[in-house]
């Protein structure tokens, strides 16, 4: 079975701290923490297997599509269940729907891990009271900035490398063992439920009446055209055209002719006309 090098598993938990951390991007580290494209990506290219890899992740996306986060609270973290799902898949020549039903146990294990770094900052906190005190500009960045990054790399570094290095191989050589079995058929078949529950609770929340109807026409255009093999690409294209249309459309104003007023008493006059007319 193959293994994760010493190496590649040290970028990984490291990748994984500096999105944890909030620290990678600024703000922008919110983004590639509810959505495990880019760790997916960034565990192809480590593992240089990077088609393989976003394959997996994006059956992975689906399921997260759905998944909100109050507070910055989520109940799994996309970032660690890509970081520890996807070598997992690439390893075990696993099937994607297969990686979602291992991503999601592990992901809910990354959520209390999140938790578990709210409770270490707390100490931080103490000394940006302290900082604050004294007015001391430079303490506050440095408990505000520097301290609970460095508790999120103390935190996630040491977790992740040891499962990525010790865990993953085993996991995926068990996974492998049990190919053909009917828990591999199990995992297949709840991969497949996630992801629709994830597309389902997207639709539902940002989904609208009027627009719906968009929705139901990519499903069955790619229903149709599944034996021609067209790509993401050419769907996205056509995606742009028809969104397009639909804005054109709609800035257009509604012409209405307005009566002048002799029209107007003339009509009125025709309408009196057929009411007598009827009595």
């Amino acid at each position: 079975m193959e293994t994760l090098s010493i190496t590649q598993s040290l970028i990984i938990a490291l990748w994984v701290a500096a999105v944890m951390s909030r620290w990678l991007l600024g703000g922008a580290t919110l983004t590639l923490r509810f959505s495990p494209l880019m760790t997916g990506l960034i565990c192809g290219i480590v593992m240089n297997q990077v088609k393989d890899a976003m394959i997996v992740t994006a059956a992975l996306q689906l399921i997260y599509m759905g998944v909100f986060s109050p507070g910055g609270s989520m109940p799994s973290e996309p970032c660690v269940a890509a970081a520890i799902a996807v070598p997992v898949a690439l390893l075990g020549n696993l099937d994607a729907t297969e990686a979602v039903a291992i991503a999601v146990p592990v992901g809910l294990l990354g959520g209390y891990l999140y938790q578990f770094r709210f409770f270490l900052n707390t100490f931080v906190g103490q000394a940006t009271d302290r900082a604050v005190e004294k007015m001391d500009e430079k303490a506050i960045r440095r408990s505000i900035i520097t301290y609970p990054t460095l508790v999120s790399f103390a935190l996630y570094v040491p977790l992740i490398f040891i499962s990525l290095y010790l865990g993953v191989p085993l996991i995926a050589s068990a996974i492998s063992a049990l190919e053909g079995t009917v828990f591999i058929h199990i995992l297949e078949v709840v991969g497949n439920g996630l992801a629709a529950i994830g597309i389902a609770t997207t639709i539902y929340v940002i989904g609208r009446k009027d627009l719906l109807v968009f929705f139901f026409l990519a499903y069955f255009m790619s229903v149709v055209f599944a034996s021609l093999n067209v790509t993401m690409v050419t769907y996205a294209v056509i995606g742009v055209i028809v969104a397009v249309i639909y804005s054109q459309l709609k800035k257009q104003p509604v012409v209405q002719k307005q009566a002048s007023p002799e029209m107007a008493a003339a009509s009125v006059d025709d309408d009196d006309d057929d009411y007598d007319d009827g009595f």
